[in-house]
């Protein structure tokens, strides 16, 4: 049985995944920063070196790696503390579980590592990343780590490593909103909504998909880069029409940007055929879900 530990277990997705672990009656261990709460069961730093004797304690087999820096607006504010967290971090533990014989090491990584897009064609995990083309210090902290991991594979072949780059997630959260809880909400409140272009699309995906996503990961041996992405491209505008339709309210939109949408195209083969894993919220049922959260919180 795997004995799972999380790190990052305050987050967004560490919640939703200790909750869907649970549910399989796994046994998981989180660890945050932040306080012991029902997700944390300890409060320590990922660069600490006792996390080796969490490990020892509750037999870990299995740890699953979400801790992070991630807003960009705090990773720009301080880069020292974001690699030191989001690349020593990293080190730190996969280190720790080399020396504690663990079977599988699952990191969360991001699609924001990929540099530029071509119209019309999808980014796939063998892609060539140009280093330079990156401005974003989150993505380049999580495109650092996966070749640490990636080097600590080929030099050892003792751990199974998953590396994941998550889409853009979103689901039933008060905070830290994708554009599609932004969007919906906009809707819901304003009668003008302001974007770029609404053409502007993503393959985005819901959280609890994420997190299915990651516990499929858990079969997988050898070291592997797979992104998880929603099953298809969802433009703004698709939100807005989903989002007004459910909330049964009209619109007026501008666009401040028309000519120049943002397409990230992103492959999502990869994770059917290694992960036989699929996304399964729609936009629409994602949406509906959303409304019911806000109702209710």
């Amino acid at each position: 049985m795997n004995r799972i530990l999380v790190t990052g277990s305050e987050s967004f997705i560490g919640k939703e995944l200790i909750l869907a672990l649970k549910k399989k009656n796994f046994y998981v261990f989180g660890i945050d920063k932040i306080k012991k709460t029902k997700f944390t069961n300890l409060s320590i730093n990922i660069n600490s070196k006792k996390i080796s004797d969490v490990i020892i304690k509750h037999k870990i087999n299995t740890i699953f790696h979400l801790a992070a820096i991630s807003r960009d607006i705090d990773c720009k504010k301080n880069v020292y503390n974001t690699f030191k967290s989001n690349v020593m971090g990293t080190l730190n533990l996969i280190e720790i579980a080399k020396n504690n014989n663990i079977k599988n090491f699952i990191f969360a990584s991001s699609e924001w590592v990929y540099d530029t897009f071509e119209l019309n064609k999808e980014k796939r995990e063998d892609a060539s990343i140009n280093i330079n083309e990156l401005s974003s210090e989150y993505a380049l902290s999580k495109l650092v780590s996966e070749n640490n991991l990636r080097q600590f594979y080929n030099t050892y072949k003792k751990i199974n490593i998953t590396i994941l780059r998550f889409g853009i997630i979103y689901g039933n959260r008060n905070n830290n909103w994708s554009a599609v809880e932004s969007l919906f909400v906009k809707v819901k409140n304003d009668e003008l909504i302001t974007v770029g272009s609404y053409k502007t699309a993503r393959r985005f995906i819901h959280v609890k998909d994420i997190c299915s996503g990651l516990i499929a990961a858990l079969k997988v041996r050898g070291f592997n880069i797979i992104n998880l992405q929603g099953k298809k491209l969802i433009s703004l505008l698709d939100i807005v029409n989903h989002s007004s339709k459910i909330l049964n309210k009209s619109y007026k939109i501008k666009q401040l940007d028309k000519n120049n949408p943002s397409i990230r195209k992103i492959s999502n083969i990869k994770s059917k055929k290694i992960l036989n894993w699929q996304p399964k919220i729609t936009i629409s049922v994602g949406l509906k879900m959303l409304n019911t959260f806000l109702k209710n919180d």
